[in-house]
Formats: C-alpha cells, structure tokens, sequence
C-alpha cells in the first residue's frame, strides 16, 4: 500500500500510525511540508495520513503551501481517497471540504475524555472502543462539512471527531509515545500553549501524565487505526459519509 504522509513539524509523525503500516508493509512517502518539500500527485496513493503541527489551518497568508495542501486532500478525499487526519490534520481536513476553522473559546489541553456519538458506537472504525481518555493540545476547533457525520465530541469542543466519505479525522492525539511529548515540550509554541493554560509547575505533571498513560492511549490508537485500514482501506466500495 502506497501511503502519503502530510507531516508539518519534524516531532509530530505518525507515531503508533506509522508502526501499523510498516508492520503491514505499507510503503510510506513522507512530505514535511513546514521544510518547503514538494506535494506529490495524490493519484499515486492508496491513502493519505495528515499529521499534526503548531500553525492553524487557516495560516496561508504566513505559510502560503496550506493553500495547496488543503486543494489535495480536499480533491483527494472527493475522488474517494481514504484519509485519516490527526489534530491540524483534521482541521485542514474541514478546511478543505468547505468547513470553518477557528479559535476556540480556550485551548483544550491535557489528558481528557471524549465521548462517542450515538453514531460513533455504531460506526465501523469507532465501534469497538469505549468512551476515550485521549491527548488534547489544541486551540483551534471548526465546524463539521456538509455530509459529515460527528463521532465523538468532548464538553468544551463538541466536534472532537467525524467521517465523510472514506475520510476520518480526529482533533485527540493517541498515537503520541512519552519520547514524542518530550520533544514538544522543545517546540516553543507548544510550550507557551502549555504554560498558557497549566502554569509553569502544571506543565512538566502535563508531560509525565502523557509518559504514563502513552502505551494505553497508543493501544486505543492502534485498535482505532487497524480498523479503519481493514473497514474503510481496504474496502474500496464503502462510501461513509451519511450513511
């Protein structure tokens, strides 16, 4: 399987995403778009990742390469391309289908639940997963696209999760090991998010929570990812929007 990764800063790759698809054979080609690397034609791939990073989906005037990246996934996910976005990369997946991102009333960060919609529990990829303790570290949101259907929500951003065709995007990190996390904790935009809204002393608990807690959040990761390979990739008549 030929797979495009959309990554945006160098410690935010794939994570327990990656390992899935290596484990499968999948052959990855990695874009780190943030380094001015070309997109390809997304017709080569069986699938595409989206990955997350610090700068909004709405940066284009600063980072005009969004423009493109967002026309991709956007035509990609149209022509039936099966996607899976993670945190900016469900944000640029809304973006791109004509939905609005935005600042949210505050950053949601730490290690908070979501809970599933009565369609998340019903869905194929979702389906098999108990109400999640997942990593939040965001402080944009958005609203859903037309045809979306919303899979899990929390109580400060409803729109936590959602698919449309064989597009799947989730604003929580579960893929993310306790070496990942250390290396945020390098990038000063995600450390001022962090003192923003834990302080200084809330910070490095917030971090070694993440190391405590990576292997179950990197299980339920793998067990939502697994499935949506064998349900949505490898099923190429399923067409899940609103279904």
């Amino acid at each position: 399987m030929q797979t495009l990764v959309l990554q945006h800063i160098a410690c935010e790759p794939p994570g327990v995403f990656e390992d899935v698809l290596r484990e499968r054979g999948a052959e990855l080609h990695r874009v780190e778009l943030d380094e001015g690397e070309p997109l390809p034609d997304w017709r080569e791939f069986d699938a595409i990742v989206a990955m997350g990073g610090p700068m909004s989906a709405t940066d284009d005037a600063e980072l005009p390469w969004l423009s493109g990246e967002k026309r991709l996934i956007g035509e990609a996910v149209q022509a039936g391309v099966p996607f899976w976005g993670v945190c900016l990369g469900v944000q640029l997946l809304a973006a791109s289908l004509g939905a609005r991102v935005y600042p949210g009333p505050e950053p949601e960060v730490g290690l908070l639940p979501v809970t599933l919609t009565p369609e998340g529990r019903s869905d194929p990829v979702f389906a098999a997963l108990d109400d999640l303790v997942t990593l939040q570290w965001h402080g944009d949101t958005f609203d859903l696209p037309m045809e979306a259907v919303r899979l899990a929500g929390s109580p400060a951003y409803p729109n936590q999760a959602f698919r449309v065709k064989r597009a799947y995007g989730v604003q929580f990190h579960l893929e993310v090991s306790g070496a990942m996390a250390r290396e945020w904790a390098e990038v000063p935009e995600y450390v001022s998010s962090l003192e923003r809204t834990l302080g200084r002393e809330g910070a490095p608990a917030f971090l070694t929570a993440i190391e405590e807690r990576a292997d179950e959040m990197r299980c339920a990761g793998r067990a939502l990812f697994e499935r949506w390979l064998d349900s949505v990739v490898a099923s190429p008549n399923i067409t899940n929007a609103s279904s």
